[in-house]
């Protein structure tokens, strides 16, 4: 039985239920609705989903899907894996099956799903996202017995593979690359250089804080990452992308003397914004008031300056492959190299950056044979 009250002008249901799985007593609600007749109908809505989970009967691929995010996802993964499990649903899946039956989902049926997937020009990683998450759910439906088989198994995803693409900026144009970002704005030069410098990703940039920094110790703090679409500021910052990915890197004295710098230039507008500076923040790599800097805008300051210095177009996360180059040109092993990226396992690190590897072993190789030619003449 579900109960209603208003709360702060608006309406909200809660109801209690026993899971039978677990058998413990479990309680939902929601509140936001502008009626209570609203409120009422919503409820009615969320306890039928639930009553079509645990039963025996059949169930719309939609509803299962719904059931399926909020019952055993939410809370239980990230935030950032469940907004892509959610986004993949909604953008992908329900828009191609839309009404079906659960089990009326055959694997025939998925596979041409995916292949249009391709055919859309979709890169073979995006495809193997989609695939993660519907894979991830039928699965859970054989275990819940909705299903007697996974629809999902055995599937082939066309496409060549993004690591065969992955784009990088050459040495060579890095100082030309960050003298143009530096004339462009400072701002989004010290961010540039960080990301070259460190192999972050741009969201865990932004969401560095000046007390993840240790100068003494040279080393930076990598524990969280930044929502650039958050509504308020308590949902501004969140976990990494994998439990991997925290991790304290050492940085060079290069970036410490820049960081130093920094914080003068901020601390002057600190002065200069008074109590408009956004002081809770804490903010490292950030707009002049202390505010993050949003994705638009690094991404029109970075695309605009390849375009000026006619480096070929990127997206901004090149900058992590970058970093990744530069530290195999130097020498350093996968292992090292996994370790500072936040890879979950070298394997990964290593079937990333294969092919870059491959081509610096014969970029060195042809420089020993040119060495050696010259020992002979």
């Amino acid at each position: 039985m579900a109960s209603f009250r208003k709360f702060e002008g608006k309406w909200e249901y809660r109801f209690r239920y026993k899971d039978p799985f677990t058998q413990k007593h479990k309680e939902k609600s929601k509140r936001g609705f502008a009626t209570k007749k609203e409120a009422q109908l919503a409820a009615a809505e969320h306890q039928k989903r639930l009553l079509e989970q645990y039963e025996q009967g059949d169930m719309m691929l939609k509803n299962y899907l719904t059931v399926w995010l909020e019952e055993y996802k939410k809370e239980t993964v990230r935030k950032n894996t469940y907004e892509l499990h959610r986004r993949n649903i909604e953008n992908h899946i329900l828009p191609h099956f839309k009404n079906i039956m659960l089990r009326d989902v055959k694997p025939i049926m998925y596979q041409e799903f995916l292949n249009q997937l391709t055919e859309n020009n979709y890169s073979k990683r995006s495809v193997e996202i989609v695939h993660t998450t519907m894979n991830n759910a039928m699965e859970k439906a054989v275990t819940l017995a909705k299903i007697e088989k996974n629809p999902c198994l055995g599937v082939t995803i066309k496409g060549q593979s993004q690591n065969d693409g992955i784009k990088f900026m050459e040495s060579n144009d890095i100082p030309k690359f960050l003298q143009a970002t530096r004339q462009y704005d400072y701002i989004y030069w010290i961010f540039f250089k960080v990301l070259i410098e460190t192999g972050m990703r741009k969201g865990e940039a932004a969401a560095l804080q000046w007390t993840d920094i240790d100068f003494k110790k040279y080393t930076i703090s990598i524990n969280k990452t930044l929502d650039f679409g958050a509504k308020n500021k308590n949902e501004l910052f969140g976990d990494t992308k994998t439990f991997n990915s925290n991790r304290t890197i050492k940085i060079s004295q290069s970036l410490v003397n820049d960081l130093k710098h920094h914080l003068s230039y901020q601390n002057q507008n600190k002065l200069g914004f008074g109590e408009l500076y956004h002081h809770d923040l804490n903010l490292v790599l950030c707009r002049k008031d202390g505010n993050f800097i949003p994705k638009s805008s690094l991404f029109n300051a970075f695309s605009r300056t390849l375009k000026k210095v006619n480096i070929p177009s990127m997206p901004i996360h090149s900058l992590r492959h970058t970093h990744a180059v530069l530290l195999m040109e130097t020498g350093a092993d996968m292992k090292y190299i996994q370790e500072r990226l936040g890879h979950g396992s070298m394997q990964i690190t290593a079937d990333v950056y294969a092919h870059i590897s491959k081509k610096i072993e014969s970029d060195n190789m042809r420089k020993f044979e040119d060495h050696m030619e010259k020992i002979y003449e």
